[in-house]
């Protein structure tokens, strides 16, 4: 497969700027995407299609577990599953 092939098939995007967070550190950002995308699927069903730029966001945006299993998604998602994630993921 050649590489304008790959280019076709696959988009590779960054989350874009939020005034929300001017600043270099994107923990806030990372922790709002993940908190937005979970509030959303709540109130709109996982095939809402809006609901997916906040996914790609906090997977672009927070550490993945190869930086280190306890930050980022991975801690997030334990923490979810847990009852102990420190926000109201109601919509």
């Amino acid at each position: 497969m050649s590489e304008s092939d790959l280019a076709s098939k696959y988009v590779l995007q960054t989350a874009g700027f939020d005034a929300r967070f001017p600043n270099t550190n994107q923990t806030k950002h990372c922790f709002q995407n993940y908190t937005d995308y979970f509030k959303c699927i709540t109130a709109k069903g996982e095939d809402y299609a809006p609901c997916k730029q906040f996914k790609r966001a906090y997977h672009s945006l927070c550490p993945s577990m190869c930086s280190s299993p306890s930050h980022g998604i991975a801690r997030f998602d334990d923490q979810r599953e847990s009852g102990t994630f420190p926000a109201s993921l109601e919509p």
